[in-house]
């Protein structure tokens, strides 16, 4: 796991670039937003490919603990989502409501990540 920096705007935003699964479980997702908190990062780009299907299986929890903590942390964060095909109504009505807010967003791309975390 690597942390890619971009900025935009003068705003500082991680990517976390990896080549594996970052975390399967929930405990090891809230490791790394805590890890991602103690590195000094409050804007984050994660990648679908690098989360668990369970992240987006919503009733296993692993998204609601990830994203407490980081809500908790204050650590803004865009999901780039190869596949915005969702067959899941509870998890297309999810992103639906997190890309409303400024808290969360679900993007198609690594550009759109920047451009919600640089406002």
């Amino acid at each position: 796991m690597e942390f890619i920096t971009h900025s935009k705007s003068n705003t500082e935003i991680a990517e976390i670039n990896a080549k594996d699964l970052l975390f399967s479980t929930k405990e090891e997702g809230s490791d790394l937003i805590g890890t991602i908190y103690f590195n000094g990062i409050d804007r984050v780009i994660l990648h679908q490919k690098n989360l668990p299907n369970s992240f987006f299986d919503l009733k296993t929890g692993v998204a609601g603990e990830v994203l407490q903590k980081s809500s908790n942390f204050r650590i803004r964060m865009a999901i780039v989502m190869n596949e915005m095909e969702i067959s899941s109504k509870s998890l297309n009505d999810f992103i639906r409501e997190s890309n409303r807010g400024n808290q969360l967003h679900f993007v198609t791309s690594l550009e759109e990540g920047i451009e919600f975390l640089s406002r």
